[in-house]
């Protein structure tokens, strides 16, 4: 770009800026100013700048548009609250539907529990209960070592307490701590869970 181009564009913009302001400075004192009666400079070739704009206040609205306004938004506001509380009493009953449904899953889970607590003590039949009963400590530690763990916990639940304290004292510790766990879980009257 040649530099005179450059500086007659500069001078263009500042002159252009300056009638603004002088426009501006007019209207803000409170004068008329048409657009033919501003001082502007232009260019050979520059663009002329575009008219100026008379500024209009607007008028401030007095009390009775006011409470017109206000009385013909309020059915439209007080449904608006209504459908917003509607929406939330949706999500409350929502919330409450999927902990009454966390409940039932619950106390089905404790009914199945009671269920099984049931069958494991029903395991044990007074026969083999006699049968062990009337063994040596030894030899029915041994046996029982050997036998489903929830069967063999069963079986000491029905032995007289000597005699399945004796048993379990001859047991390995491991299976001795195994059939205590049992037992004391299903002895329990609380829901494990």
């Amino acid at each position: 770009m040649p530099m005179i181009d450059f500086f007659s564009q500069k001078q263009h913009r500042r002159s252009a800026a300056l009638a603004a302001c002088v426009i501006a400075a007019t209207v803000l004192a409170g004068g008329n100013v048409r657009a033919e009666e501003a001082v502007r400079q232009v260019l050979p070739g520059g663009q002329q700048p575009a008219a100026v704009q008379q500024l209009v206040r607007e008028k401030v609205p007095d009390e009775s548009e006011i409470q017109r306004f206000c009385s013909n938004i309020a059915d439209a506001a007080r449904d608006r609250r209504y459908a917003l509380q509607a929406e939330e009493l949706k999500q409350l009953q929502a919330g409450i539907d999927l902990r009454m449904k966390a409940l039932d899953d619950k106390r089905a889970e404790y009914e199945q529990w009671l269920k099984r607590r049931e069958v494991f003590l029903a395991r044990a039949e007074d026969g083999v209960v006699k049968i062990y009963a009337g063994m040596k400590p030894d030899a029915a530690a041994e046996r029982l070592a050997m036998v489903n763990a929830d069967l063999a916990a069963a079986i000491l639940m029905k032995l007289d307490s000597r005699k399945a304290g004796v048993i379990l004292n001859e047991m390995d510790q491991k299976a001795a701590a195994t059939l205590t766990g049992i037992m004391a879980s299903a002895a329990r009257r609380v829901d494990p869970s």
